[in-house]
């Protein structure tokens, strides 16, 4: 399979690969990432695993943009919202309109220009484990920084008041609580995202 274009226009591949970024962020949301522990933790010989506190739907968000590129990792997400905002529940506290007012909404927000800069960044040199690293980690930055932004907008619009969530515990909960997490997830992202680039490309 050819790599995406690097033209602007939208082809029916970046339409394919939007499709599979869909189906793949609206999963992601409901699925809780884990992490293996160390051999030497295991009871019996039976593996155990612990939490990393997030869901696989940032995961999914940076991998559809390192295979399928700017073009299709934008479409994906724009699509996604779309869905959301129309009522369909697919976001992680339903959907909707209203989903506007909610604190999380800005980081979903920021799966769209999360998405496009990780897809450009990624085709525009050859697939190198520390490249498609740096696109990944651009990306989460981007979506966390939106996010950030977002709550102090509707901070300052009372949003938050009307919900009684102080500022400080909504950037807790959504930034500094999940970073690490995130952090984890963009790691083996890399690392797949590589391989496949490898194989398919």
């Amino acid at each position: 399979m050819a790599p995406p274009p690097k033209s602007n226009l939208v082809t029916p591949e970046d339409l394919l690969w939007a499709l599979i970024g869909l189906i793949l962020t609206i999963s992601g949301t409901f699925v809780q990432a884990f992490i293996a522990d160390p051999p030497w933790a295991w009871n019996d010989g039976q593996i155990s695993t612990q939490s990393l506190g997030v869901t696989y739907q940032v995961g999914a968000v940076l991998l559809i943009a390192c295979i399928g590129g700017r073009n299709a990792g934008a479409l994906s997400q724009i699509a996604y919202l779309t869905l959301g905002l129309s009522g369909f529940p697919i976001f992680d506290q339903g959907g909707g309109v209203s989903y506007f007012q909610q604190p999380a909404f800005g980081y979903l927000l920021g799966f769209i220009p999360g998405a496009w800069v990780c897809g450009w960044l990624a085709f525009l040199t050859p697939p190198r484990l520390e490249s498609i690293a740096f696109c990944c980690f651009s990306g989460l930055v981007i979506i966390h920084l939106i996010g950030l932004c977002y709550l102090g907008i509707i901070h300052q619009l009372g949003f938050i008041g009307e919900m009684q969530v102080p500022m400080e515990l909504a950037m807790v909960k959504f930034s500094s609580h999940t970073l690490l997490g995130h952090l984890g997830i963009t790691c083996a992202v890399t690392v797949l995202a590589f391989i496949l680039r490898l194989i398919m490309f």
